[in-house]
């Protein structure tokens, strides 16, 4: 847990509404609890409205702070339905924590699953970040925290669109932390490792050594404002520093490997 002065800097900076996408499950909701522990209000989203009223009594129930839901897909109308939820809230976090994978081999892969897949990660995650950044500027203050992943670094064979679509989102806060800081809003990017999640399910992946979502939320907080990139867990620093002196080419081959592992059984079928 954070200390309650590291509390009090936090909300003071980012308070007093947060803003969190993908809360249904996993990271999203971690970083929710791990929010609402700071005692600033949460407006958690996500596609599954049982998770997110469980996710709210939880917090209401152990913190003094309310919580909002949206229930929406930010691959349709989703952003708009958040953009105009909180016009009236003043809100000076946002975390877009939502996103999905896909994997196997890219050519047997369905295109619309695959597109769906860019309006999620990408275009969703842009619309709210552009909209968020221009409110936190004219504040003078907020933060943003990206969910990026340790697949963005180099290409990934069997994952080829979903470690695409991260390396944007890599890029844009690396550039984002860059461009915003004058104006005194922290961008963040959080690059984990695998994470115990219903990531692997939806993905049709079946992952060996994995990480806990409540063992990576607070190093990800504590980072925002700090540092541009944070790789939170013992995990995701071994699997990078591990590779930090191989070059990109053997980093593919290596990523080929390993995500041929886990996709070995789709091609069993």
């Amino acid at each position: 847990m954070m200390k309650l002065k590291q509390k009090e800097l936090f909300r003071n900076k980012y308070g007093s509404w947060a803003v969190i996408t993908g809360a249904s499950s996993g990271i999203g909701r971690e970083l929710s609890i791990r929010v609402a522990e700071t005692g600033i209000h949460v407006v958690i989203i996500g596609r599954n409205r049982a998770s997110l009223e469980d996710l709210k009594f939880k917090i209401q129930k152990t913190y003094s702070v309310d919580v909002e839901i949206i229930v929406a897909d930010l691959s349709e109308d989703g952003v708009n339905k958040v953009i105009e939820f909180t016009a009236n809230k003043k809100v000076g976090l946002l975390i877009a924590s939502a996103g999905f994978g896909t994997s196997g081999n890219f050519l047997l892969n369905s295109v619309h699953e695959e597109v769906n897949m860019l309006q999620v990660n990408c275009q969703a995650l842009l619309e709210l970040t552009h909209h968020f950044a221009q409110v936190f500027v004219n504040k003078g203050r907020g933060g943003i925290i990206l969910l990026s992943s340790i697949v963005a670094f180099q290409g990934v064979p069997f994952s080829a669109n979903y470690a695409a679509t991260k390396a944007y989102v890599q890029s844009l806060a690396e550039a984002l932390h860059e461009e915003l800081k004058q104006h005194n809003v922290n961008v963040l990017s959080a690059a984990p490792g695998p994470v115990n999640s219903g990531f692997s399910a939806r993905a049709n992946m079946k992952m060996g050594n994995t990480l806990n979502p409540k063992d990576i939320s607070l190093p990800i907080l504590k980072a925002l404002g700090k540092k541009t990139t944070v790789l939170p867990g013992y995990l995701t620093k071994l699997l990078v520093y591990s590779l930090r002196t191989v070059p990109r080419w053997g980093k593919v081959k290596i990523m080929k490997k390993v995500m041929g592992d886990m996709t070995k059984h789709q091609r069993e079928l």
